[in-house]
């Protein structure tokens, strides 16, 4: 095959290092433009809710991902759902998209229309200019968003959100991976569960999940243990006996071995017996100038 094409070939030689120099380049360039793009939406977001006073009693119909372009039974637009134009765009998946608009997909566990979600999504619409001019900038970006200390995350363009099988939307934008590791430090968390005698059914069924939960919060930079005491303790899997492993998606499951951050180091308690806030334990061990 080559054979067919030997005669418009032609050899040229390159200079390695000014090939690397010129990637170097782009890649700088590139990594430049999405930093640029991250700071102009910081910087607006900080502004934007600095001048906002907060409003309980604030109404304000805004474009929940879920219920956009959805009817009730007379035909009209449901609240929070109103009209709200998506086109398939090839730079996002040819996804139907909204790249003139955001919207805001709220946990199905929350309420959609509390003051904090109202609030926080009001003055966040003043990232929807930034969200465009940054796209106008840099064609290249592709999905912009902001997740919310109050559980809303705001995604640019807008997109329609589905529901499960079961009408639910599990994802919390807090709990992702990219939240954890921008909003708090690396930690050492180990988890006592109780498991004495009073801690059966329902309620070691409601322990096993927040521990569940516990470390669904936990990223790559955390370390943790758990450790089910009654009379007696033990380590829930032995062979990691006295040391933290790191919360990766493996270890979670309980496997390798690993050293701790070094950092902030906690311990949590799951039992049903807690019938004080103890303040003086709190006060002994752990006011700010003791670890």
């Amino acid at each position: 095959k080559y054979k067919e094409y030997e005669k418009d070939v032609a050899i040229e030689e390159i200079d390695g290092l000014q090939l690397v120099k010129k990637l170097a380049k782009s890649m700088e360039e590139m990594f430049h433009k999405k930093a640029e793009a991250v700071r102009r939406l910081v910087e607006a977001a900080e502004e934007a809710h600095l001048k906002h006073e907060f409003d309980a009693d604030l109404q304000y119909e805004y474009f929940n991902a879920v219920l956009i372009n959805e009817r009730d039974k007379d035909g009209n637009f449901l609240e929070l759902g109103k009209e709200f134009i998506l086109a398939p765009n090839d730079h996002f998946n040819n996804l139907p998209v909204n790249i003139s608009l955001s919207d805001v997909q709220v946990p199905t566990n929350m309420y959609n229309k509390d003051p904090a979600i109202v609030n926080g999504v009001y003055w966040s619409e003043s990232l929807n200019k930034v969200f465009v001019d940054n796209f106008d900038r840099d064609p290249s970006l592709i999905w912009q968003y902001f997740g919310s200390a109050k559980g809303f995350f705001r995604q640019y363009p807008g997109i329609k959100w589905e529901p499960d099988e079961n009408g639910v939307i599990a994802f919390d934008c807090r709990n992702r991976k990219w939240y954890i590791q921008a909003a708090t430090s690396p930690k050492d968390v180990v988890i006592l569960v109780d498991v004495s005698g009073s801690m059966k059914g329902l309620r070691l069924t409601i322990a096993k999940q927040t521990v569940s939960s516990i470390l669904d919060t936990l990223g790559d930079d955390d370390f943790f243990n758990i450790i089910a005491y009654n009379e007696e303790l033990h380590y829930v899997e032995p062979c990691l006996n006295g040391t933290l492993v790191q919360a990766d998606r493996t270890n979670k499951e309980f496997n390798h071995t690993g050293q701790g951050s070094i950092c902030s180091q906690a311990i949590m308690l799951i039992t049903d017996g807690a019938v004080d806030t103890y303040d003086t334990i709190f006060a002994k061990y752990n006011w700010p100038d003791r670890k």
